[in-house]
Parts: structure tokens; sequence; C-alpha cells
């Protein structure tokens, strides 16, 4: 499978995320949203918007790896979150989180507040897809 990296020179510099990912082959995983559940379905870390963030991109990369690959095969990703100024003022631990989970790789980026998810205490969703380049479900 190839990817490239799209950067039109019209665009900013991205930082933290790519403005686009060409890729040629693979299978398509559509992620749904992934927000700080544990395995009961409850929200972990209630009211720490890094703890809940950690949990949703292990959510999001539990689901990536039950169908045979890593968080580097996601393309795209969208992150709701109930309050931008706390994320935004959260920016460089919410980095640190970011490339633990997904090291130098930066899949295209949309961002969005909204004003409450389908789990009252949630404060992150995280929804995306994932391009693989062979598809080995471990379920």
């Amino acid at each position: 499978m190839e990817r490239t990296v799209i950067t039109p020179p019209s665009l900013p510099k991205p930082r933290g995320f790519s403005h686009g990912i060409l890729v040629k082959g693979g299978h398509l995983l559509f992620l749904a949203g992934q927000d700080a559940s544990d395995a009961q379905g409850r929200i972990t870390a209630p009211g720490d918007l890094l703890g809940q963030f950690e949990q949703a991109l292990r959510n999001l990369g539990a689901v990536v790896d039950a169908a045979g690959g890593t968080l580097q095969d996601v393309t795209k990703m969208t992150i709701y979150v109930r309050d931008r100024r706390t994320y935004l003022a959260s920016l460089a631990p919410i980095g640190e989180i970011f490339r633990r989970h997904f090291g130098d790789h930066y899949p295209a980026l949309a961002f969005f507040e909204v004003s409450g998810f389908f789990q009252e205490h949630a404060l992150v969703e995280v929804e995306g897809i994932a391009v693989l380049d062979t598809v080995s479900p471990r379920r």
C-alpha cells in the first residue's frame, strides 16, 4: 500500500496533523466514535480531559488492532470535545499523549466543540478512518 502526505503550498504548514493523505491500495476500516468508556461502559477519568483523551485513543487503537492494524494506519481522525478552551489550554500534554500513541504519524484531522455526548460525563470523543495493508481480524 502506498501513502502520500499532501501539503499544498497555498495552505499553512500543518503542525500535529496532515492536510491530506493519498492512499493507493489497502482496506478501509471505519472507526466509530470512541470516548473514555471502559469495558463495562463507564467513563474513566471523570472530569479529566487528558485521562479521557488517553482512554479514547486506547479504545480507538483497540479497534484498529482487532482488525489487524496499528494507529499508524489511521488516515483520517475527528476529535470532538465538550470544551474547546480546556483542550487548547492542554495542547502540550495532549500532544504528548498523541505522540505516545501515533509516534510521528499525523492523520488528516478535524476538530469540533460540541455541547454534549451520549455518555453524560464524556469530555472527548475520537473517530476515524484507517487504511490497512491486509485484514486479519483478531476480534
